[in-house]
């Protein structure tokens, strides 16, 4: 086993604190019997206040001869946080690490719940990609009074229990998308030719869709603002254009609505910006079914999910920013590992780690809602059909099958 030289970071964290940013200034765990104790029962509230009660395994964490990585993903059926969870989970097993994964099936009460359970069940660091990020300020207090370090993994968490986060650059992946309409559309050299453009956003409860939408929107606004883009149905704001868990069948149906309402009667739709790659399987099936005009639809996403490398390949999507998740995964490994030996995490890291992969180092850019955070940040990248093969599938990451289809590679 590894050295824990890191729990010295948080020796002066009581053991059992006062929940008082849940809205609460309760006792200590002192105050409450040894039955409760012996239990193992983890929260108390009374007359409004929250107090902390730890699990023995919770308590004792640090000297119980194992270091066990706690995981808490967003949820296992969605292509992306799978690939992201079993990928840390091989590489912490792979060097002799315990691995303690739950998925929140994307509900926000499942995932306070898991947390919950990987605190009481004793683990040593908390790797959390959260469903909702505002969401998980208590329970996230019970880690801290566990003297249980978190590191937030590809989503912002507004909570002063994280210090380190590890992701892609949010900004970036919205400004590549908004730059490939710009030069797909030669939106500089428009001269009085106007397009029509939609736009289909994340789910707010994901901080990085506020980044996303920030960073495309930075690119895409002079071409609204004088009138070279046009919505024909209006909705250009962050929320107004959201879709609630990414969700490719809230996508499906918001883009049905608007093509059967504002491009029935021919008016042509020349881009669609859309936020990631589960909500553009929802445009572009709501285009092939309901728009009936004859031009390739450009259509933005993220993620490199295997259907949508598909669409791609076959003209339905134009594009998507490819995140490589072995790398986020091995820079949040990295990262992790670093920690826990007690060595300093800063900019040096990434050359200490080796990486061949481009990652940016910042602390002065994500707050965890009181400070900044220290974040390692990585570079997404552009795919189109020009450079699928080359990128994705001579690189190793994809298969492409005999049928057309890709499969990520083992």
């Amino acid at each position: 086993m590894k050295g824990k030289k890191w729990l010295a970071l948080f020796a002066a964290a009581a053991l059992v604190v006062s929940a008082a940013g849940c809205g609460g200034t309760g006792g200590s765990a002192a105050d409450e019997t040894d039955t409760q104790e012996q239990a193992g029962e983890t929260a108390e509230e009374e007359s409004g206040d929250t107090a902390i009660v730890l699990s023995d395994a919770a308590k004792n964490h640090a000297d119980d001869g194992e270091e066990i990585i706690g995981i808490s993903m967003p949820a296992e059926h969605l292509p992306r946080w799978n690939q992201d969870g079993n990928y840390l989970k091989k590489n912490f097993e792979d060097a002799g690490y315990t691995v303690d994964i739950k998925w929140a099936d994307n509900k926000i009460d499942t995932q306070r719940q898991d947390i919950h359970d990987l605190v009481n069940d004793g683990v040593d660091i908390l790797l959390i990609a959260a469903v909702k990020g505002t969401e998980l300020n208590d329970v996230l207090a019970e880690a801290k009074a566990a003297e249980i370090p978190v590191i937030a993994y590809d989503r912002i968490i507004d909570s002063d229990s994280v210090e380190y986060y590890v992701s892609f650059d949010n900004d970036m992946v919205g400004q590549l998308e908004g730059e490939h309409i710009r030069d797909m559309l030669d939106l500089e050299n428009a001269g009085d030719k106007t397009y029509n453009m939609e736009i289909v956003s994340g789910d707010s409860n994901d901080k990085n869709a506020d980044g996303y939408y920030n960073g495309a929107m930075g690119v895409l606004q002079p071409y609204l603002d004088s009138g070279t883009l046009q919505v024909p149905s209006g909705e250009t704001g962050y929320h107004e254009t959201e879709t609630f868990q990414w969700s490719t069948e809230k996508a499906n149906e918001r883009m049905t609505n608007i093509l059967t309402s504002y491009y029935a009667d021919g008016t042509q739709l020349d881009a669609v910006l859309c936020a990631n790659d589960t909500a553009a399987i929802g445009v572009a099936d709501a285009i092939r079914d309901s728009y009936s005009g004859d031009n390739q639809v450009l259509l933005t996403g993220q993620d490199g999910d295997v259907d949508n490398l598909k669409n791609i390949m076959d003209g339905r999507q134009t594009m998507t920013v490819y995140k490589c998740l072995p790398h986020e995964t091995q820079a949040m490994y990295d990262v992790t590992v670093a920690f826990m030996n007690g060595e300093e995490i800063g900019p040096d890291l990434i050359q200490t780690a080796g990486w061949d992969f481009d990652v940016v180092y910042a602390d002065d850019r994500y707050s965890n809602g009181t400070d900044y955070m220290k974040s390692f940040l990585l570079t997404p990248l552009t795919i189109t059909k020009d450079n699928l093969i080359e990128e994705l599938v001579d690189t190793g990451f994809y298969t492409m099958n005999d049928d057309g289809t890709f499969t990520v590679a083992e």
